[in-house]
């Protein structure tokens, strides 16, 4: 029968959410890989992302360290003194269906489309510590803080220190000696400092 497949095994539902968590690949760009439906990629993500949190995150180097809950990521990060890059992932979803109750929620003004976002935070060499829930892309990244409780967080634990993008600037005006955020500046010389930020955040 012509048409994509609407199953995906379960051992490639566990390869694509990492990669799709890491990267940010959109639900399509996984169906054509994987000859599915972006229906399928995106039921099959969501039905999978919950599980390492429940598992906890493994830290290199630290066997037996599994930091399960967001308070055990910042009590890591206190006492290792690792400063943590905060970032939200934004990636597209299949758009819901007419008449659904907050289907407007979904649509996200930065990319212009349908979408859902994960606030994630890592070690600063790129392995996640902590994912957070999957939230409707319109929702802002600084709403996203407070309703996770990140920003709390940084208040038990004033020694933690974060790094991150524009999205975040107000959890770095609250949190001034704690989160810091690129500078913010008008036009190409504010375009050149915040790439120059970025750059040495993901380093």
């Amino acid at each position: 029968m012509a048409g994509p497949k609407y199953e995906l095994v379960f051992i490639d539902r566990l390869l694509v959410t990492p990669v799709h968590l890491r990267t940010g690949l959109a639900h399509e760009a996984f169906g054509v890989l994987y000859k599915v439906g972006s229906s399928t990629m995106d039921r099959a993500i969501r039905e999978v992302h919950p599980l390492p949190a429940d598992r906890g995150f493994a830290v290199l180097d630290r066997p037996g360290i599994q930091l399960r809950t967001l308070e055990d990521m910042f009590a890591y990060a206190a006492a290792e003194d690792v400063t943590l890059p905060i970032d939200g992932k934004e990636t597209q979803a299949r758009r819901p269906y007419a008449g659904r109750p907050g289907r407007r929620a979904f649509a996200s003004g930065k990319r212009r489309q349908n979408t859902v976002k994960t606030t994630t935070i890592s070690d600063g060499q790129g392995r996640t510590l902590w994912s957070g829930a999957q939230r409707p892309g319109r929702m802002h990244d600084q709403t996203s803080v407070h309703t996770e409780g990140i920003a709390e967080q940084f208040h038990q634990h004033p020694g933690v220190r974060a790094e991150v993008d524009d999205g975040y600037r107000g959890l770095a005006s609250e949190s001034l000696d704690q989160v810091s955020a690129p500078p913010k500046t008008e036009g190409h010389e504010g375009s050149e400092r915040r790439a120059g930020h970025r750059a040495v955040r993901l380093a």
